[in-house]
């Protein structure tokens, strides 16, 4: 293990001797780290790592709850909140492709969302939304801000009657996400 430490994008190891492990990624040329930490070389199997105490990363599977930051036409960026009900201080963001549904808006900024990691590609990473339990689990009204009801694949503001379309979780409306570990 080196003490000096890494920043996410700076050279490891070259591929040849060492193959991509923990908090890294591979550019096709060089393993590369993905976090700010330090190197943990593992000589027996070959892998460079990256160790981070600071940081939470998610790993490919893991379901995290979040905040939108951005939705663009064909994804959204979201700012991680937790990470398999275990709140999270790193503000890490990921993002999710949304072109392949068919919904106007899929979420919207400030609404809260459930998605699971896919994979980490050139320090970016990527989740889905596509699983029945995955998508919006809280939001308002986009017109006046006010509380809406589910209605079949879409929500109805209570108090205006305005009426959007977006990706509902299964957990919509259950309020158990708001009582995760702190």
């Amino acid at each position: 293990m080196s003490d000096e430490l890494k920043l996410p994008g700076e050279k490891i190891a070259i591929l040849e001797e060492y193959v991509s492990g923990d908090n890294t990624f591979d550019d096709g040329e060089c393993v590369r780290s993905s976090v700010i930490g330090k190197i943990k070389f593992d000589n027996e199997e070959r892998i460079a790592s990256v160790s981070n105490s600071k940081l939470t990363i998610p790993k490919v599977g893991d379901i995290i709850i979040g905040t939108v930051e951005a939705s663009l036409g064909s994804m959204i960026a979201v700012s991680m909140k937790y990470i398999n009900n275990r709140k999270i201080t790193s503000n890490v963001e990921c993002i999710c492709s949304t072109h392949h549904l068919r919904k106007k808006n899929v979420a919207l900024v400030q609404d809260i969302v459930k998605l699971k990691i896919i994979n980490h590609i050139n320090g970016t990473i990527h989740a889905t939304i596509n699983e029945p339990d995955l998508g919006v689990l809280f939001t308002k009204c986009r017109k006046c801000f006010g509380s809406v009801i589910k209605i079949r694949d879409a929500v109805k503001c209570k108090e205006c009657g305005w009426i959007d379309d977006r990706k509902l979780s299964s957990d919509f409306e259950n309020s158990d996400f708001a009582k995760l570990e702190i």
